[in-house]
């Protein structure tokens, strides 16, 4: 259902919505207290009620940049017609030069991998001792708990006499 936004603009989003890009008491309150707290939280909520409505167009937009620069930046690192500069020994020198990159990230990713893994094997060295030392003290209170609980006992059958 498309309402009229009060700059006369449509507004395509849902009808009953609390937060939409018009001057609603829930978007009036949210731009004060947005103000009261952080100033740019209050400025951002009133760029929203007076031009929220063309956000829609300004995602789409910035979709279509973008993916005209990610198709750009993929043709150009490989053996595609952009990435020739016309010097057959600059392209050369360039390519293993890339190469040479390529190959040294992947080296620090397999540290940083490996890394990651010796610091994981020490976390959980560390938690088994924190839980091993538990464990021993939690045995030896309860191990004291239950020769407390067995001395009553005997004195109570000391005290009952038998029949």
């Amino acid at each position: 259902m498309n309402t009229t936004h009060t700059s006369g603009a449509p507004y395509r989003g849902h009808h009953n919505a609390w937060i939409r890009p018009a001057w609603t008491p829930v978007t009036i309150a949210m731009m004060i207290v947005g103000f009261m707290v952080f100033w740019p939280l209050g400025l951002a909520m009133l760029a929203y009620i007076l031009w929220g409505d063309r956000l829609e167009e300004f995602k789409s937009g910035v979709n279509r940049t973008t993916d005209g620069f990610a198709r750009n930046w993929s043709c150009g690192r490989g053996r595609g017609p952009r990435s020739s500069t016309g010097n057959v020994a600059f392209d050369d020198w360039r390519d293993a030069e890339i190469e040479r990159l390529r190959e040294e990230r992947r080296k620090l990713e397999e540290m940083r991998a490996e890394f990651e893994a010796h610091l994981r094997e020490l976390r959980r060295a560390k938690d088994q001792d924190e839980f091993d030392a538990f464990m021993a003290s939690y045995k030896a209170e309860t191990g004291n708990k239950d020769e407390d609980d067995e001395k009553p006992s005997k004195s109570r059958r000391k005290s009952v006499p038998d029949t």
